[in-house]
């Protein structure tokens, strides 16, 4: 999309991705980094520091550098809702935030793009700002997986749609057609520390024998524009510890972070990471 982005970012690495690639092509960035989560290397670019709850505060920065995108990255925790400091436009939507709490993490994000787009700007997804940044369809790397991973692969998919359609989570880790764990509010990389720390290694691989695969699937409500199914460094080196032999995704919608890092380590662990073409 063209014109300057408003890059509204919270913790992580993606955020620094997007703003880096945003340097390197020419176009122009504002960076609204979140209080509390947006990481000190965000400080390098223009921006200015905005609470959680200061959406008024938000939208006239965003204005005044002249956006006409905005953006929506990072990692973000659930808020305490009565420890938020919201400004007046804050205090105005909050029920309707409170609400659509209620009912799920996508139905939260999408009240509160609607204010943005409200007031004009264009939502551009993470994607869509770094267009290399989904994973392809077929192996991505050099390892691929194996007919005997085919059933796990096309379980462990199944599940982490099945779990989507009900706004639970987004992956799943299946190992010889048994069902290990499904992601909920803890997130992925809790998920997989559980299967490695707490379930027994006989239903499960070993390092060197490496049984199983985590799948990761946007849910059908979802929004992939703000909360697309990602993985990254710390995906790969939680699934090797837990056993697995790979990871895989629907091809164009799951963010790889730290790319070329993650094929490299991929790789090395002899761990897949594979796209299918959605349904």
């Amino acid at each position: 999309m063209a014109g300057k982005l408003g890059l509204i970012a919270g913790g992580g690495t993606l955020p620094v991705e997007i703003a880096q690639h945003c340097e390197q092509a020419g176009r122009e960035v504002f960076i609204a980094r979140l209080k509390g989560f947006a990481g000190p290397e965000l400080e390098a670019f223009t921006g200015s520091d905005v609470g959680l709850a200061e959406v008024g505060k938000c939208i006239k920065l965003l204005k005044r550098a002249g956006c006409k995108s905005v953006c929506l990255v990072g990692n973000v925790s659930r808020p305490d809702f009565a420890s938020l400091k919201p400004d007046l436009r804050g205090i105005a939507i909050l029920p309707a935030v409170i609400m659509a709490a209620r009912k799920g993490d996508d139905a939260l994000l999408r009240v509160i793009l609607a204010e943005f787009s409200k007031e004009g700007f264009l939502i551009e997804g993470a994607h869509e700002a770094k267009s290399d940044l989904t994973l392809r369809s077929g192996a991505l790397g050099r390892i691929a997986p194996q007919s005997h991973h085919k059933a796990d692969i096309a379980r462990a998919l199944l599940v982490a749609r099945k779990i989507g359609e009900l706004d639970i989570g987004q992956g799943a880790v299946v190992c010889d057609g048994l069902v290990l764990a499904v992601e909920a509010q803890e997130g992925t990389d809790a998920m997989l520390r559980r299967v490695a720390n707490e379930l027994p290694g006989a239903i499960r691989g070993q390092a060197g024998a490496y049984r199983g695969v985590l799948a990761k699937a946007p849910k059908p409500i979802q929004d992939t524009k703000v909360d697309m199914p990602t993985i990254g460094l710390a995906t790969i080196q939680r699934v090797a510890a837990a056993g697995l032999a790979g990871i895989v995704g629907e091809a164009g919608r799951l963010l790889v972070l730290d790319r070329d890092q993650v094929i490299a380590l991929a790789d090395e662990l002899g761990l897949f990471i594979y796209g299918v073409e959605p349904e």
